[in-house]
């Protein structure tokens, strides 16, 4: 996702280059950039997870949880090989198959802060979080900014169980959520010109909407590292890159947080980042999707990603395109 500020006057690039060069990620990043990620990543080819990173999960027996049959698919699942295989994650580099350099993260023992608004600020040990939620497995549609998509078994609970055991006080009208930082073992934290810790951000209004969801297993299982184990977040009818992936940390403010993508391209990856359709990414269409996971069949992309009967409403008197990079 290599940001290129243009000038009012440039004409899009997609005019003069085809749409399909920019679905990946790693075909964006150029030039000293990539030269210094890439003598990175080759430093990790002969590590092995620790003794820490390879422990078991502890919550490994909760899972499968109950499907809740109120969150249903009008496509089919797409297949956990493709899910657990095709990843971003920038912390460990920017091509899509980083899943063996994910298993370097120890995930046990995790801990997640809640700082901020909040009556009293705590931390507290992610399996004693886990345990202390409902779950329950939803079938969520996700598609990412590059295109493509997935429809995804998630297991977890919803962001609002979370927020009532935060207690913020009733100023609060923002969540910003922050990843680890590890970069003994995600070597792309390593690289300066990110801005890392990985940030994101919803509204209180956004947070509290039934569909936004914190996942912490995929297929009936624990999540997997590559996936943001131990603890993720879903938020299906906006852009994949506002679920952020290891979270430690939710802080609650009147302040609108400045995401990671926001930081890096302000007019290409916007607070907001809601699924439309209509509104073209500035170097690409966003009018379809290529489903991951089949001989690369496109449909059609839906507002909101096909959500909209449960969020157009938060959004209200808002102009949608502005609700999608602004």
């Amino acid at each position: 996702m290599l940001i290129k500020r243009r000038k009012d006057w440039e004409i899009p690039e997609i005019v003069a280059t085809p749409e399909v060069a920019y679905f990946s990620r790693r075909r964006l990043l150029h030039g000293a950039g990539a030269v210094m990620l890439t003598t990175a990543l080759a430093s990790c080819d002969n590590k092995k997870p620790s003794a820490a990173a390879s422990a078991p999960d502890p919550t490994a027996g909760l899972y499968p949880a109950k499907r809740d049959p109120a969150y249903k698919l009008d496509r089919a699942i797409t297949p956990e090989n493709a899910v657990t295989t095709y990843n971003n994650y920038y912390e460990f580099g920017t091509s899509k198959d980083i899943a063996d350099d994910a298993q370097m993260l120890p995930i046990r023992p995790w801990t997640v802060s809640f700082e901020g608004m909040v009556e009293k600020p705590f931390t507290i040990g992610i399996d004693d979080l886990i345990r202390k939620m409902p779950l329950e497995e939803r079938l969520y549609r996700h598609r990412c900014v590059e295109a493509w998509a997935m429809a995804v078994p998630w297991t977890g609970f919803a962001l609002s169980k979370l927020i009532a055991l935060a207690k913020p006080l009733s100023g609060a009208t923002f969540v910003e959520m922050q990843t680890f930082m590890k970069p003994d073992v995600a070597d792309g934290q390593n690289q300066s010109f990110y801005p890392w810790p990985y940030t994101e951000g919803l509204t209180m209004a956004e947070a509290m909407n039934e569909l936004a969801f914190l996942a912490t297993g995929l297929y009936g299982k624990p999540l997997a590292k590559q996936n943001g184990s131990p603890l993720r977040l879903a938020v299906p009818w906006k852009y994949g890159f506002k679920s952020i992936k290891g979270i430690v940390r939710f802080k609650f403010t009147t302040k609108r947080p400045t995401t990671y993508w926001e930081a890096l391209g302000p007019t290409e990856y916007g607070f907001w980042a809601n699924v439309n359709p209509d509104v073209a990414h500035p170097r690409w269409s966003q009018a379809s999707e290529e489903l991951i996971g089949t001989a690369s069949e496109r449909v059609l992309t839906k507002i909101f990603n096909g959500y909209g009967a449960q969020v157009a409403s938060l959004y209200k008197g808002m102009n949608i395109g502005d609700a999608l990079f602004r």
